[in-house]
């Protein structure tokens, strides 16, 4: 049988370069390859890095759908049905909303795949597709296999080197798809010798820990920290604001390889803070956190998001000193943005306060919701001003790390990636995405 997955082409926020679309690839199709029994042909073709060939007739399509995808991975899904090919949607707009995705598709899965895909294949050979596929319960992380990376041509894309060491996340913050009925809440982590084999199977130092929260499970996290070490990596990966209670483990991070941590502090608003559930933050703590971290040499990307009930224009300025003051290396901000099937969603929705229901302007920069304190022209010019002026020249000098082994890789993201990313990835995407990587890797570590 013939196995076609599909990643459909993003959209781009005003901020974004062709970067972001070639940051990585799929790895969730990736897995879905690894998954597929040899006696079937599969092959994976990803929009935001090629144009995707429709002349072909598979016996199966796949396609993977966010919310600002969803449009397009409709389109695509219709072209195949008309000639009479069987199409499953998936992936995390398609959980949330699966009676939406139904009426586009032949089937539907439902969450995580992994004790599902092979009986998916198996009814689409025999003829009997079900609507919808789900596994009722959490997935046993033994069973994900390494990521079929021959699928792809490695060299479209800034990083393959990365990895998934958790499922899920401790905490069900309101705005987050982890709120979504469909959600396993339970935070698991992979087996480590898992992991390990994963990481020796990259062929690189550097790895980008890609979990929604690499501290869920801290005893699980100092354990794989503690046989890392010797592997002498260099590595990245996206914390919760709680790790400020356990400075030891930021010495071990740091003892085993981390250079910079993304982390969700959403606001310095304290009530907004409460009203979306984030009981995990205390603003109070927020600067200690900061001291500690760069204390250990180790970058900051701030993620943060503006809109909520507790925000009025002045947020904007108040944060953009902040930010400044505390020399945050890097920032991702977003308009908060009500997800369809999330628990922020279900109550703005009743507050009959969703006012844009455009799915491509659920990319978290634009305002389709009416906020509390402003207008949606206010919160979505003051998001605007605050990324040009934290990625400034002025500001971009101010925050200049103190400790000067960061200041190359700080240099490369603010100039290269977004000051004048739109200039930058057009060059490298004359073939050149792969040599940029490596470069910006050699450059700012001294590793291949």
């Amino acid at each position: 049988m013939k196995i076609k997955l599909i990643s459909p082409k993003m959209t781009l926020r005003p901020m974004d370069s062709e970067f972001k679309r070639a940051m990585s690839p799929s790895l969730a199709l990736l897995v879905l390859g690894a998954l597929t029994p040899v006696e079937h042909d599969v092959t994976m073709e990803d929009e935001n890095v090629g144009k995707l060939n429709l002349d072909d007739l598979p016996d199966l399509v796949g396609i993977s759908v966010n919310v600002d995808t969803s449009l397009r991975a409709y389109e695509i899904s219709k072209h195949y049905r008309s000639q009479g090919i069987k199409v499953i949607l998936g992936g995390i707009h398609v959980s949330a909303n699966p009676n939406e995705a139904l009426a586009f598709a032949d089937a539907v899965c439902i969450g995580e795949a992994e004790e599902i895909w092979i009986q998916i294949l198996s009814d689409v050979q025999t003829g009997d597709l079900k609507q919808k596929y789900y596994n009722a319960r959490p997935t046993d992380l033994s069973l994900t296999p390494i990521p079929k990376w021959d699928l792809i041509d490695k060299s479209k894309y800034l990083y393959t080197n990365v990895v998934v060491t958790s499922r899920g996340c401790p905490f069900h913050c309101e705005f987050c798809y982890n709120s979504c009925e469909y959600v396993h809440h339970w935070f698991r982590n992979r087996p480590i010798k898992n992991a390990l084999e994963e990481i020796r199977a990259l062929g690189t130092r550097q790895v980008m820990f890609i979990d929604d929260n690499f501290i869920g499970n801290i005893g699980w996290t100092k354990e794989f920290l503690r046989q890392i070490r010797p592997l002498n990596l260099t590595w990245h990966a996206a914390v919760s604001a709680n790790i400020v209670h356990y400075p030891g483990l930021l010495d071990e991070m740091k003892d085993a390889g981390c250079e910079s941590l993304f982390i969700g502090f959403e606001t310095i608003n304290e009530a907004s803070l409460k009203s979306a559930g984030k009981h995990q933050n205390n603003v109070k703590s927020y600067e200690k956190l900061i001291r500690e971290i760069h204390a250990r040499g180790i970058m900051i990307n701030a993620s943060l998001v503006f809109g909520f009930d507790g925000d009025d224009p002045a947020v904007f300025e108040k944060t953009l000193k902040w930010l400044v003051k505390n020399k945050i290396e890097t920032m991702t901000a977003h308009i908060l943005t009500p997800y369809p099937g999330t628990k922020i969603y279900q109550r703005l929705k009743s507050e009959s306060r969703i006012v844009d229901i455009e799915p491509a302007h659920y990319n978290t920069s634009f305002a389709v919701f009416s906020p509390n304190k402003m207008t949606r022209q206010q919160l979505r010019r003051g998001y605007l001003k605050i990324y040009r002026d934290f990625y400034s020249i002025k500001n971009i000098i101010k925050r200049l790390p103190d400790d000067r082994s960061q200041r190359v890789p700080y240099l490369l993201f603010n100039f290269v990636y977004r000051k004048f990313g739109k200039i930058a990835s057009r060059i490298a995407g004359f073939g050149l995405m792969d040599r940029l990587s490596k470069w910006a890797r050699r450059l700012s570590y001294g590793i291949e």
